[in-house]
């Protein structure tokens, strides 16, 4: 792809920084390890190529005229599978206008997102479902998931618990409250067993528009969903440190919410990119990737997340296999080289003649089959250059503590 390097290529960013997730886990990512020269994008300018993102301005974007630039809409979320009039749909575009965030106003916001899929060249998701719906406003869909190596920097080898069974969570602060769908099962592990949370996320945040208003501590938040819950703050040196001290990540989400049930499995993958065991909500993205990997951690009611969190605290097999078959499943299905790939496609099909109308999808089962028993040798090597998560934490790292009660990691 180095006839890349020599076009104009224009990018709206989910933050001026470039710092947000949607920028340096997805384009940004992509560009540099392509070496791809890109500018902040304005609709006043001509360019060869404008990425834009799920925040940008899509009332001046789905307007922009198709001999100024091929346009690629990067849409991760599933903004099409909330009804039309939800009550936060029907007030999107407004406060969007309100807030600067658009330049005009869409009163029905649902459509605007339909018209930038219209005028897009091609559109960028990452789910089967939100391929079908959108793939009746732009032929040229393709999925691909985040990319994770900035993040990944060690993966768990020591699945034995100690006196007190950690449990781990990593967000947006905004989606802590999603632990509360399990709150009472955890409260009724907690008679019988030693548990704690620790859940790696900002300390501070804005609910509303993307974090401009309605700033809120997330200890708040946090003191209301269990004790004791340890809160870190997120940090890409040390994110997946703290996970593999822990013993079992959780991810509970709303399933009915269709915002939330809609979410790829990005997630999921960045757990098992680290060998760390997951127990998952059944959203589709996550029950079809559990289902590919050969693993049966998925819940659908607080009858399952009790049964499966009580075998994966017990049975330190369980969480050894479940941890290794994650890995290397994520390896061999979602490398980084396979989504590199997928991106390249993506560019190709705008600025060529596209082999097919559909792209490519991250999401289908690989070639590898379901079930996977040991990491790949290039796995294997990297973690012989990796000294033990668990020490480095103890000895690097202390806790924001919510609780009364000396750090387990102390």
């Amino acid at each position: 792809m180095s006839g890349l390097r020599d076009l104009r290529i224009g990018y709206v960013p989910c933050s001026k920084s470039f710092n947000r997730p949607g920028d340096r886990r997805r384009f940004c990512s992509y560009a540099k390890k392509r070496n791809i020269r890109f500018e902040t994008a304005r609709c006043s300018e001509a360019y060869d190529v404008v990425v834009v993102t799920a925040i940008g301005d899509i009332s001046v974007w789905s307007e922009y005229s198709r001999g100024k630039a091929k346009i690629i809409y990067d849409l991760v979320d599933s903004y099409l599978a909330v009804p039309k009039f939800d009550p936060k749909a029907l007030f999107r575009g407004l406060a969007k206008y309100a807030a600067g965030q658009n330049k005009h106003l869409l009163w029905n916001y649902h459509a605007g997102i339909e018209r930038m899929c219209q005028r897009a060249d091609a559109v960028i998701c990452a789910t089967i479902e939100q391929r079908e719906q959108i793939y009746p406003h732009c032929q040229n869909v393709h999925i691909i998931l985040d990319f994770h190596d900035t993040v990944v920097r060690t993966s768990k080898k020591d699945y034995s618990a100690g006196d007190i069974f950690n449990f781990v969570w990593e967000g947006l602060p905004g989606n802590l409250a999603f632990l509360s769908e399990i709150r009472d099962v955890l409260l009724d592990l907690r008679k019988q067993y030693s548990i704690a949370i620790h859940a790696i996320t900002d300390l501070h945040y804005g609910k509303y528009l993307g974090g401009r208003f309605g700033q809120r501590r997330t200890e708040d938040d946090a003191r209301k969903i269990f004790e004791p819950l340890y809160l870190y703050e997120w940090n890409e040196a040390t994110c997946s440190q703290i996970i593999c001290a822990c013993d079992l990540a959780l991810i509970p989400v709303p399933v009915q919410d269709p915002l939330c049930s809609g979410k790829p499995e990005n997630k999921l993958l960045l757990f098992w990119r680290m060998g760390m065991p997951v127990v998952v909500s059944a959203t589709p993205a996550y029950a079809r990737a559990m289902q590919q990997c050969g693993l049966s951690m998925t819940c659908q009611s607080p009858a399952d997340w009790q049964e499966t969190l009580e075998r994966y605290i017990l049975e330190e097999s369980a969480r050894h296999d479940a941890g290794q078959k994650g890995r290397a499943f994520a390896e061999q299905c979602y490398g980084e080289g396979r989504m590199v790939e997928q991106w390249d496609a993506v560019f190709d099909s705008v600025l060529a003649k596209p082999k097919g109308l559909q792209g490519s999808s991250s999401s289908q089962p690989c070639n590898a089959g379901p079930y996977f028993s040991r990491a790949s040798p290039a796995l294997e090597r990297r973690d012989r250059e990796f000294t033990s998560a668990e020490s480095r934490v103890k000895q690097m790292y202390s806790l924001r503590r919510l609780s009364v009660g000396s750090s387990f990691l102390a």
